[in-house]
């Protein structure tokens, strides 16, 4: 039973493209689709609206979740800076699909945000889409686990041109704000993997002084002293690659006795104040946390991503939504096709659809988080009764997440 299809249809009628795209995801299916999923690239807001209402038109009674993108993957290519479409359809049988629509409203000085679904003891895994530029992404995801304790978040901002631009489009209705979704629950087996692409130089530190997003010491000494004396030891090439865009990585375990690319939640060196030494980073870390400078290249992208990938213990992959940065398709590598490429040769003959988002969201040691640079992906693995009987499906938790989850190890 082929239960997952992926299209991909270029041009610019995007009418056209949309029904196109649909079409083929839809062809390989055995079974009517409970979920399709549909990305469009055009810098015309109004030429994605009419793409949108097309392919929920061309999925019949499929729910139907999407938005626009900077560029799209299907068909095992990656398209950016061109008139596309992608379409992904999956057939779930014994699955909860409920879309959602998320807004936000003022409350006095803070923002509440309303419209998620009620949480159910076997919801599997959500997928997120968001306007960045009307919707708080970033303070919505990393306190998400509040709202929905144990919930895995897997999408992408969505793309567009400025604010105003950004379109979403979820079960039958077209949206210019907030973020849309779906839980799946019931009887999925799914699981995430996060490849943040970057490779520690330097030695591990401790925190020694810190406050909210600030770091002040490293190991004892002034942050930004400590950054200057790391990079005098660097390779020429790791110089100009700390030049081009320092991060830093938190631990992930910090119990182990080393850790190495994989091992942390990396994040941006956004700033360094010279006059108190201090550096400023994209995430709040602790007094006592474990952190490790990062610089990040496409070997060191390709490798992790591969990596995770082989040792991937969800099998066979059926399935697959990837959600790829928009600096990693040419931006890093030699095309655009090189995410697609990986994952389809680490999956085979699987369904794989997705897009290139302006920031990417993926659960790293339990938490949701949004990310840059990095490919995050949502895999879908046989039904537990097909599991049991081909004896060929790795092992899931209860929830039917498992497997490689979360990048760690």
């Amino acid at each position: 039973m082929t239960r997952f299809g992926d299209g991909l249809a270029l041009g610019p009628d995007l009418g056209a493209a949309a029904r196109t795209a649909v079409e083929k995801a839809l062809a390989p299916l055995t079974a009517p689709p409970d979920l399709v999923c549909v990305f469009v690239s055009a810098e015309d807001p109004a030429a994605v609206e009419e793409a949108g209402r097309a392919a929920m038109a061309a999925a019949g009674g499929a729910v139907v979740l999407g938005c626009s993108a900077d560029g799209v993957i299907g068909g095992g290519h990656g398209i950016e800076e061109a008139s596309a479409v992608s379409a992904w359809a999956a057939v779930l049988p014994g699955a909860r699909v409920e879309a959602f629509r998320l807004e936000t409203l003022k409350a006095e000085d803070r923002l509440i945000v309303v419209g998620m679904p009620e949480g159910w003891p076997d919801d599997v895994v959500g997928v997120l889409l968001a306007d960045p530029y009307t919707f708080p992404v970033d303070a919505f995801v990393e306190r998400s686990g509040e709202a929905m304790p144990g919930l895995p978040l897997v999408g992408g901002m969505a793309g567009g041109p400025g604010q105003g631009s950004v379109r979403l489009f979820a079960d039958g209705e077209m949206f210019e704000d907030g973020a849309v979704g779906v839980v799946l629950g019931g009887s999925v087996a799914a699981t995430t993997v996060v490849s943040q692409g970057a490779r520690p130089v330097g030695p591990d530190m401790v925190v020694t002084r810190a406050e909210d997003n600030v770091l002040y010491e490293l190991a004892g000494t002034p942050a930004l002293e400590k950054l200057e004396h790391i990079v005098l030891g660097l390779t020429e090439e790791e110089q100009d690659l700390a030049g081009q865009g320092l991060l830093i990585g938190v631990a992930m375990d910090e119990y182990a006795d080393e850790h190495e690319r994989g091992d942390f939640l990396v994040r941006g060196v956004v700033d360094a104040d010279a006059d108190t030494g201090a550096l400023v980073i994209g995430d709040v870390v602790e007094v006592g946390r474990t952190v490790r400078f990062q610089v990040r290249d496409a070997g060191a992208a390709e490798a992790d991503l591969t990596a995770l990938l082989e040792r991937f213990d969800l099998a066979p992959v059926e399935g697959a939504l990837l959600f790829s940065c928009n600096g990693r398709g040419r931006a890093m590598f030699d095309d655009s096709d090189h995410d697609a490429r990986v994952v389809n040769g680490a999956f085979g003959p699987a369904g794989v659809g997705g897009f290139f988002a302006a920031g990417e969201i993926g659960p790293v040691a339990g938490r949701n988080h949004v990310h840059g640079f990095t490919a995050a992906i949502l895999a879908f693995g046989p039904e537990e009764g097909e599991a049991d009987e081909s004896g060929e499906a790795g092992e899931a938790d209860e929830a039917g997440t498992g497997g490689a989850e979360d990048g760690a190890p």
